[in-house]
């Protein structure tokens, strides 16, 4: 009998609840989102940059390496189709799309034909 009165005592409407405010609700979701940007999104938005200007200011004679693994020297860009022409060995060249190109290399790093 003790835990019924104790469970209608429970569930009675209370005299007057204060209403919490909306902002206290979003405001974790807010920081989460926030948070979210700075850890995820603008470090990807800032590499994409970088690799940008990395592609436009490829000239002949660098050295690069494709997302392929594909290490050789850039022979000639055709900027209207977006490719690159790339000297992999002695009489071996091969054309990819600016977007293949993983990174370039310093001069002493890797070692082209």
């Amino acid at each position: 009998m003790n835990s019924v009165m104790f469970f209608l005592a429970m569930t009675a409407p209370a005299g007057q609840q204060s209403g919490g405010s909306t902002l206290g609700l979003f405001l974790p979701i807010i920081l989460i989102i926030a948070i979210m940007y700075f850890l995820m999104f603008r470090p990807q938005a800032k590499k994409q940059k970088e690799m940008a200007q990395m592609l436009s200011a490829l000239q002949k004679g660098d050295r690069v390496v494709t997302i392929g693994g594909i290490y050789g020297i850039v022979q000639g860009i055709k900027e209207k189709e977006n490719i690159i022409v790339i000297k992999i060995a002695d009489n071996v060249k091969i054309e990819v799309n600016k977007a293949a190109i993983a990174r370039k290399l310093a001069e002493t790093e890797g070692s082209v034909s």
